[in-house]
């Protein structure tokens, strides 16, 4: 939200871009919720944070030295919690799916204390300086949009502000929910994200914000622990904007209101009785021909159907904008089942403006039209009851304690190794409902299926069969089908696996670090600087080698970096011997390490040793 009107539809920013850092500073560490994700865009936010400025999100998978570089840069200073069982899956294995596996050190899936769903989209951000003088910055991003690629409108809310040495009160209720998400984990979460969690909750607590103008003061609030919900105020003029709702949230929201306003979505608001719209002073839909270029993708796809979540509030001579992740909905709002996460924007109406203002014609209502009652028809009862058993089946595959078992199996017939996966329920699964149930891991795509629906009721292991080593992983896509209707629903959600080879991540970097040409392009990026950008030596890869990074003409730019590198203190260059380690486990193919750079590295690897001896 910046200057000009509060929601003002012209004032859009890619959400890359709301990653990167403040002049003068580099990313330093990240917690991140939302309520759904997909692979493709969690694999490119570490490369947007570590390598690029906010390259679109095709263009950084287009590179899978970047996303394998940014995996690595970021692993133990970013966690990304999501609701269990609302990872998005699909039916195709993409080049990029191997490296999904080293998501597992990134991604936590959780489940609501109450019962409802993990519901928040928020962002914590700290940047370091690159002068030592300057004070560490934190940045918190509040937002509707989840980790996807959804087209949909939504509002974010940005807050930037320096660590100072007192905690401030109003950051309190953000501080204390950052520290109750690992213990929401449904298998645990890996080794240092708790401690990574609290001290950026600590963090959190001593930030001050700079608010953006015209706003005079911030406050925060969160849904989903047991305490009182938090609510609209409804003491004067209120406009909602909401996706989702229901009958009785919404009349509790025009309750005592002044001339409600509500923006939702047609097939939502055929649902609700005609006596709560009539609560309603004006009640609208986006409209259909208001869509826009947002410049995000290379084919510039516009918005399309509503995500955004506001309440706008005049009190007295002020206006309150409140945006989040709630809904009005009765989960989000009225029980506090859902964990959501607020921020609410205060200023004077004169600066800030109307709700009418803001959510009419000058505003974000010059997208909208009216609501016309019975234009949209309501799904029927035997649908909405099949996707209520589709849903019930996902929460008991994500939430029973479903595990995987890996084995050694036989080798090929040219003598390649093969293990063999076991899906191994707890016991037997009600899946009441369901007809199909189709699994496979995330890597292999829907052409390595299984149907495991009969195993997992008698609480049998299931055989996922065979697969080399690169291909491990403890992601599984599931595909359900009810036992009725024509409704399924398709997903991802990651297991706990026994026996998972130590030898899984050096395999996908082989897999990566196919060649002497990728090899070297990987060297550079191990030699750069973090938060340097690579949009223009990545787009000199190609299969046939032209313009990129040849040895033979690259020696002395790389050992001129690498002397570089031994100058600033050698971690670029320990990071390399972590490589070649990794590269030299487990029988790997000579040919990995090219052998003009083997007698450069011993040298190197001889002064790294000579330095570190002098400084133990």
């Amino acid at each position: 939200m910046q200057n000009r009107r509060s929601l003002d539809p012209e004032q859009r920013l890619l959400y890359g871009a709301n990653l990167q850092p403040p002049a003068g500073y580099v990313f330093d560490a990240a917690v991140a919720t939302t309520y759904s994700l997909d692979f493709e865009t969690a694999l490119a936010v570490p490369v947007s944070l570590a390598l690029f400025a906010a390259e679109d999100r095709d263009s950084i998978l287009s590179h899978p030295l970047a996303l394998l570089e940014g995996a690595e840069r970021i692993a133990g200073r970013l966690v990304v919690f999501t609701d269990a069982g609302h990872i998005q899956a699909g039916v195709k294995p993409h080049s990029h799916y191997r490296l999904c596996s080293l998501l597992e050190r990134t991604v936590v899936e959780v489940v609501a204390p109450r019962g409802g769903a993990f519901h928040p989209k928020m962002w914590a951000l700290r940047f370091k300086p690159l002068r030592p003088e300057d004070p560490a910055r934190m940045r918190l991003l509040i937002l509707s949009r989840n980790l996807t690629r959804d087209r949909s409108w939504d509002i974010a809310a940005t807050l930037d502000g320096v660590i100072t040495k007192q905690p401030k009160a109003v950051n309190r209720p953000i501080a204390d929910f950052l520290r109750q998400i690992p213990d929401l984990a449904t298998i645990g979460v890996p080794e240092g994200t708790k401690a990574l969690v609290d001290e950026l909750a600590e963090d959190v607590r001593r930030a001050e914000w700079t608010l953006p103008e015209p706003f005079e003061s911030v406050s925060f609030a969160v849904n989903g622990f047991g305490a009182k919900p938090w609510f609209p105020e409804r003491r004067g003029r209120l406009g909602v904007v909401s996706p989702f709702c229901d009958d009785e949230t919404l009349s509790k929201l025009a309750d005592g209101a002044d001339e409600p306003i509500f923006i939702g979505r047609s097939d939502e608001i055929a649902k609700l009785d005609g006596a709560t719209l009539d609560c309603f002073s004006r009640v609208a839909v986006l409209d259909e021909m208001a869509v826009t270029e947002d410049g995000e993708d290379v084919d510039a796809t516009p918005f399309q159907g509503l995500h955004a979540k506001a309440f706008v509030v005049e009190i007295g001579w002020d206006t309150n904008i409140t945006i989040g992740s709630g809904n009005a909905t009765k989960p989000a709002l009225v029980t506090g089942n859902n964990v959501e996460v607020f921020v609410t924007l205060t200023g004077k109406r004169s600066r800030v403006g109307s709700v009418e203002e803001i959510l009419g014609e000058k505003g974000f209502g010059r997208l909208t039209r009216p609501f016309v009652r019975n234009e949209t028809a309501v799904a029927d009862a035997a649908r909405r009851a099949a996707e209520a058993r589709l849903e019930q089946a996902r929460r008991e595959i994500c939430r029973s304690g479903l595990k995987l078992r890996c084995e050694r199996g036989e080798p090929t017939a040219d003598g390649a190794p093969v293990w063999r996966v076991w899906l191994v329920p707890p016991g037997p699964l009600p899946l009441a409902g369901i007809g199909v149930l189709r699994v496979w891991p995330i890597t292999r795509g829907e052409a390595h299926e299984r149907d495991v629906l009969e195993p997992l009721r008698q609480g049998q292991s299931a055989d996922l069969g065979g697969m080399p080593l690169v291909d491990i992983t403890r992601f599984l896509a599931c595909h359900l089908t009810d036992e009725t209707e024509d409704v399924s629903i398709l997903f991802s959600t990651g297991l706990s696996m026994d026996g998972l080879p130590a030898g899984r991540h050096a395999a996908i970097l082989r897999w990566v670090i196919d060649s002497k040409d990728a090899f070297f392009r990987y060297l550079r990026l191990l030699l750069s600087e973090f938060g340097d950008p690579f949009a223009a030596a990545l787009a000199a890869q190609g299969e046939t080698g032209h313009g990129a990074w040849r040895a033979a003409g690259d020696d002395a730019p790389i050992l001129e970096q690498m002397v570089r590198a031994f100058c600033r203190g050698g971690d670029q260059l320990r990071a390399i011997e972590r490589l070649i380690e990794r590269l030299e486990t487990d029988g790997a193919d000579a040919d990995s390490i090219p052998a003009e750079f083997r007698a450069l590295w011993n040298t190197f690897r001889i002064a790294l040793a000579a330095e570190d001896a002098s400084n133990g």
